[in-house]
């Protein structure tokens, strides 16, 4: 048996993605969900015998879907996630719409109204390998940003270990490639603006912190975020700089911290100490490499975590949580 799971958002990057892993999963298969533009995306998929429908809530009976990933802008996600959800099926929304705790701080952060804040409560964010038990068998799923993947990740088990000088602050420098920003066309995202170029934006007011802050422990004071856009198709690397609460080598950490937390996790690779992985490591992979350099003689530390940003910072964890839900292995498509 086979779970028929919906793709609406299927013409983007994101959307794309996860079409390409389903039709290789064991246990899924993809039921593209026509939206808005989404017919303009027919070139994207490599298999045109993919059943199609409507993105409407009749599609769960007609079309039998077990699922629904919503690959879709939050107010798209707003839209659709209630009227599939109470027509049975489970949804994993890879926008923002369900990631924050309040329609408050959804307002602060994304400068809108919710609309469809009687979710929220509901709504189950997971980095499976920190939320795992709340995903399993979840009905909404909140999947969570590609920056704040990456950064959570690796800052993490440093505060439950209390290895970070918080007193000092954390800086995390993050660069993106430009798919991160969706595929529609920009002035912004265009080849001219992009190509030879390398550009910093929403400084200290990035969307993506409110994640981070409520994964990692941290406060916004000791949180600095810059994310920065470089001029390749896909990936993430976030270099993090901070200062040791105590004298440690970077063997130490990774042996103490990070073996010991991700030891059984089959998506997170550290690497050895003084080693930091790049963007070729990871890229069309639904894993997260971590490296750690540090400097016990003058407490400096710095941690370099890296992703697919369209896998593991979208399709490839959305796919993860979704196996968590369906109550199936959490790799099926993904190893």
């Amino acid at each position: 048996m086979k779970y028929s799971v919906g793709i609406v958002g299927f013409s983007g990057y994101s959307g794309a993605e996860a079409v390409r892993i389903l039709s290789r999963h064991p246990h899924c298969e993809p039921v593209l969900l026509s939206h808005r533009a989404d017919n303009d995306g027919a070139k994207l998929i490599r298999k045109p015998t993919i059943r199609r429908a409507h993105a409407g809530p009749e599609s769960v009976a007609t079309e039998g879907l077990s699922a629904v990933l919503l690959a879709t802008p939050h107010d798209v996600s707003m839209e659709l996630a209630p009227q599939f959800l109470a027509a049975g099926a489970i949804v994993v929304d890879l926008s923002a719409a369900f990631r924050l705790e309040t329609p408050e701080k959804y307002l602060h952060w994304y400068k809108e109204e919710h609309t469809a804040a009687h979710l929220l409560p509901d709504a189950v964010y997971s980095i499976p390998e920190f939320h795992r038990a709340k995903a399993h068998k979840a009905r909404l799923i909140a999947n969570p940003g590609c920056y704040p993947t990456a950064a959570n990740l690796a800052i993490r088990p440093l505060v439950e270990a209390g290895l970070i000088d918080r007193a000092a602050g954390i800086v995390c420098d993050a660069k993106s490639g430009v798919s991160g920003a969706g595929r529609k066309a920009t002035l912004k995202n265009s080849f001219c603006e992009v190509t030879e170029n390398f550009s910093a934006y929403s400084i200290l007011k990035h969307r993506h912190v409110p994640e981070v802050l409520m994964v990692s422990g941290l406060t916004e004071p000791e949180f600095s975020f810059t994310a920065q856009l470089i001029p390749i198709d896909r990936g993430i690397l976030e270099t993090i700089y901070f200062r040791l609460a105590k004298s440690v080598t970077a063997a130490e950490i990774i042996a103490d911290v990070y073996q010991k937390h991700y030891a059984h996790e089959p998506f997170v690779r550290i690497h050895e100490a003084g080693n930091v992985p790049d963007l070729h490591s990871v890229a069309h992979t639904n894993f997260c490499d971590i490296g750690v350099v540090a400097d016990p003689a003058t407490g400096r530390c710095v941690v370099v975590s890296a992703i697919d940003n369209l896998v593991k910072g979208a399709a490839g964890q959305a796919i993860q949580n979704l196996n968590l839900a369906l109550g199936i292995e959490e790799t099926a498509g993904l190893l």
